[in-house]
């Protein structure tokens, strides 16, 4: 079975959608703050508790905070002037990486064989 026009254009939609997650996850150092952040009190951490436990200044953890934040990966809440950085337990972003990674596992198994010649 071919790939359809419409097949295509749910995988580039699929791609747009994921495009902040696929660029926050791309990183090294976002990989290893999340790593850090499966470690920490679902409570949540601060950027200088994070920055301790890295070799990242304040303000480059925060603005690694904020991609991931903006990728929604991560949330955040302010207790007076502190904020708490927390895994997003929701995982939505992550259902729809689910949802691109098979959909791509799909039209890659539809793609013709063009291996061997005719």
């Amino acid at each position: 079975m071919e790939n359809t026009i419409e097949d295509i254009q749910r995988l580039m939609n699929e791609f747009r959608t994921c495009q902040k997650t696929l660029t926050a996850l791309g990183d090294e150092t976002r990989q290893h703050l999340l790593f850090i952040m499966l470690e920490c009190d679902c409570s949540g951490s601060r950027v200088v508790d994070i920055a301790e436990k890295t070799n990242l200044s304040r303000p480059a953890v925060s603005h690694h905070m904020q991609i991931l934040k903006d990728a929604r990966l991560v949330k955040s809440r302010k207790e007076g002037t502190c904020i708490y950085y927390y895994l997003d337990p929701e995982d939505s972003e992550i259902e729809k990486l689910i949802c691109l990674f098979q959909d791509i596992r799909q039209i890659m198994k539809n793609v013709l064989d063009r291996s061997s010649e005719y």
